[in-house]
């Protein structure tokens, strides 16, 4: 709708309201998108009026105010660049290759705007099971204890993560206007109040400091749009009722408060949509580790995909519920022959007779996969029996006293936590050599940090030096452990949706409340810190708020509303019973 103009028309200066005239456009970010404007609002104000769109720029208005007695034309400008050598150059250009003109855009529109409708389609049937699952109301909940959800940018996994940009407070939309009488659709202009990952807190322009109609909604749902999308779409853009006294001239109101802000990038919708397309499919084949057996991975099998987390059914369950779940890019999953390259245990599946059997079936590439750093084994290296302080995947809110039990091809440690090892080694897990979960001798201590000791001893409290000279062993170099801490953006106090990871299957509402370099504690709120996590700051097991609704995965709520929630079912179980 405002693309392409240069100056405000005499009319954009017309009298409004004297408020109008003390508002000022926010800073915001410069790598959005910037409205410019030549005052060519037009606005839908009573539902009545024909609507026209102009046939050379596409900008849509109320019929009567087009130029010329067929309203094909929202300007003389356009009028007379509708001339047969203008059609003939726009024509030529694209046989040329060139860049379309805008009338060329225009014509082109139809087979994405069809396309977009029917992923608007699907991601609002996804959207509506998850919210129905769930019941959880994050934008509720961030009001009403004044929360700050993490920023998406700080989740490079996730849809747009790469591609967030700059959008922030003051950036404008164009969303459906729930704020009218009218039957049929109609939009306005809102402006972002409050970010939380994916959730918006917006307000309708004209609202100003009136809180009283904010919403929230999720900025990746189709529902959401760049500011000029409906002059491009042919949708009528209305004022909110409460408000629409307020102003004599919308127009200029428009004009005046839009121009020089920022919008949404014009593709943001179509980048969505290619960031929520997955590689895996189902009955895709990977090797993950035995959920029963940490020490050895199985066959699994891909039997759903949501949000680039799998459902993966391991191979010989015979009725399909021996099952676990992990993101796509999780270090718990491998392609097919990893295990045997590296010198891993493995499960082989009773269903295929050698390597090359798993290979014709359906296995995954490698480029699917998360990768890690190449490391030189030839000179000081990790050794059988060194030393060091690992997260226990058995209990991820502890850090313990560990050893290095087996070393790997490619930089992988076959890894045993002190005082619970099982004879058999067969709890031993495997962690890369530049894994953000093992640290060398001390971490702990210089990060003030518990550290958890072999179960059993009984010289406290724990003296690595002792323990060392004691067990006659020796810790491994600091300098082979993984010491870049990036710039990730999480602060204390932070909210997210995060994975149990002792329960995979589950998603919950979850708070950073520790940060040590890039070691993050994660907190599941309502439940007790025992069951506090450590996670990496780049873990694929960490999304932002809003990720749920807009992956249609289930939201697990706070315990303490979920317990809330069902008293108060049941005491309207009760009551009717009563009465």
């Amino acid at each position: 709708m405002f693309d392409g103009y240069d100056s405000c028309s005499e009319d954009s200066s017309s009298s409004s309201s004297s408020e109008d005239s003390e508002d000022e456009v926010p800073s915001i970010p410069a790598s959005l998108p910037i409205i410019k404007n030549n005052g060519q609002v037009y606005t839908y104000p009573d539902g009545k009026a024909g609507m026209a769109t102009c046939e050379m720029c596409g900008m849509v208005g109320v019929r009567d105010a087009f130029y010329s007695k067929t309203k094909r034309f929202c300007s003389v400008s356009c009028s007379r660049s509708y001339s047969s050598n203008s059609k003939k150059a726009s024509i030529l250009a694209r046989l040329q290759g060139k860049p379309p003109t805008k009338k060329a855009k225009v014509l082109q529109k139809q087979p994405l705007m069809a396309k977009l409708a029917a992923y608007a389609q699907y991601q609002a049937n996804q959207q509506n099971q998850a919210k129905s699952k769930s019941g959880f109301d994050w934008g509720q909940y961030i009001c009403s204890n004044n929360l700050v959800g993490a920023p998406v940018s700080c989740f490079k996994h996730v849809p747009m993560g790469m591609c967030w940009g700059d959008i922030a407070e003051g950036v404008r939309v164009e969303v459906l206007n729930s704020d009218t009488n009218l039957s049929t659709k109609v939009y306005w202009v809102a402006g972002i109040v409050k970010l939380a990952g994916f959730k918006a807190l917006l307000r309708y322009e004209g609202f100003d400091n009136d809180s009283s109609k904010d919403f929230w909604r999720n900025l990746c749902i189709p529902e959401i749009h760049p500011v000029g999308w409906c002059a491009s779409s042919g949708k009528p853009l209305v004022p909110p009722k409460s408000i629409h006294h307020k102003y004599s001239n919308w127009k200029a109101f428009l004009v005046k408060r839009l121009t020089g802000a920022k919008t949404l990038p014009p593709d943001f919708a179509t980048k969505v949509q290619e960031n929520m397309q997955y590689p895996f499919k189902k009955l895709m084949r990977v090797e993950v580790v035995d959920k029963t057996h940490l020490c050895r991975t199985r066959v699994a099998l891909v039997e759903q995909v949501i949000g680039g987390r799998l459902r993966l059914v391991y191979e010989e369950s015979q009725d399909g519920t021996d099952d676990f779940w992990c993101h796509m890019y999780s270090p718990l999953i491998h392609s097919i022959g990893w295990s045997r390259s590296i010198g891993h245990r493995f499960k082989r599946s009773g269903q295929c007779g050698s390597l090359i059997d798993l290979f014709k079936i359906g296995s995954t590439k490698k480029l699917h996969l998360m990768k890690v750093k190449d490391v030189d084994q030839s000179g000081d290296w990790f050794k059988d029996g060194m030393k060091l302080e690992a997260i226990d995947p058995l209990n991820l809110s502890a850090i313990c006293v560990a050893t290095v039990r087996k070393v790997l091809a490619d930089g992988y440690l076959m890894i045993g936590i002190d005082g619970s090892e099982a004879a058999d080694g067969s709890d031993w897990f495997c962690y890369h050599s530049a894994s953000p979960s093992i640290f060398p001798v001390g971490f702990c201590e210089i990060n003030s940090i518990e550290l958890t000791p072999p179960r059993g001893y009984t010289k406290l409290p724990f003296k690595w030096f002792d323990y060392l000279r004691e067990m006659g062993s020796i810790a491994a170099p600091v300098k082979l452990f993984n010491k870049e801490v990036p710039n990730h953006g999480f602060r204390v106090g932070m909210k997210l949706e995060a994975v149990d990871l002792m329960e995979p299957r589950l998603v919950c509402v979850a708070t950073v409340t520790r940060i040590v370099h890039r070691l993050l504690r994660i907190h599941f709120d309502g439940w007790e810190d025992e069951y506090d996590q450590w996670v990496d700051c780049e873990s694929a097991d960490l999304y932002p708020v809003g990720w749920c609704q807009l992956t249609g995965y289930q939201l697990q709520p706070p315990i303490l509303i979920l317990e809330a929630s069902n008293c108060f079912i049941a005491r309207l179980f009760v009551l009717t019973l009563v009465f």
